[in-house]
Order: C-alpha cells, then structure tokens, then sequence
C-alpha cells in the first residue's frame, strides 16, 4: 500500500492507496514517505487541500471500504451528505434500517474520515462522537469550516 501524509489545519493526514482506490486516510504523528507517492495519492492530496481552502464540496476519488457490508452501506450514505448539511444519528438508521447505536459505530468505522464525512452524523440532541484524532473538537472545526457551525448554538 502507498502512503503520502499532508499538512492540514487539523493535522498531519495520511492518505493510504491500495490497488488503485483510496482505503484509509486519516490524522497521524508524522510524515509518511513522499516516494511512494503515487498519481492518486497526489490528486487525493490536492483535493484535500482544496477543500481546506474552501475551494472543495466534494471529493471525488475511487475509494473502497474492504470491511463489513454494513461499514460499506453506512460509507456509502454518509458519502453523499453534502457539504455543509448534516443528518442524524436516528435518520442513518432509519435509512440504514439499523439502531441509532449502530449508526454510531458505522460512523465511528469509518476509514475514510473527511473524504467520507461521518463528521456530518449529529446526535438529535448535540454533536456526538468523533472517534478521529482531536475527537469532537476536529469535528466542530470541520463543520464550521463547512458552514454548519449555525447547527451547534
């Protein structure tokens, strides 16, 4: 698998490609190998620094979550949360046709944070949990950043 870590505002954050598609990225200690920076790798890094500058709404790289079914169904609907808008917990559920609880841990799942926003699942009363590096206070940052800082007054 290459790898190539990226400077954000949030953090250090690997990008990992296996095979042709994006499976992990995420917050990380320190620098990765720039070697092994592979075409996707960098078009996923220039991405990512788009969307920092405000420049990106939406990713668009081939990603595949070699996990359970239900991690790939639970991806695939956070997936296409638009920018700035956010759902909750109980409707992923209701969507997903599972527990409020189980939402939260396809949520927590994730491989893909940022590139798949699980930052964007709320709880119906409050934020929730972020299971990423900087836990939920990454997740404040990354909604105001998106604009849906207005959902947590």
């Amino acid at each position: 698998m290459a790898q190539l870590t990226v400077a954000t505002p949030t953090g250090p954050f690997r990008l990992v490609e296996a095979e042709g598609v994006m499976v992990s990225c995420g917050w990380c200690d320190g620098p990765s190998d720039a070697a092994e920076a592979t075409p996707l790798l960098r078009e996923a890094a220039s991405q990512l620094e788009a969307y920092f500058a405000g420049r990106l709404t939406r990713f668009d790289l081939p990603w595949f979550v070699d996990r359970s079914p239900f991690q790939s169904e639970a991806c695939a609907l956070m997936a296409a949360i638009p920018f700035g808008e956010t759902i909750t917990y109980g409707e992923m559920a209701k969507a997903l046709g599972v527990s409020a609880q189980a939402a939260g841990r396809g949520c927590g799942g994730n491989p893909l944070p940022v590139i798949v926003p699980c930052h964007r699942v709320l709880a119906t009363n409050g934020l929730g949990g972020f299971s990423a590096s900087g836990g939920v206070e990454t997740k404040v940052w990354l909604l105001r950043h998106e604009g849906a800082a207005g959902l947590l007054i």
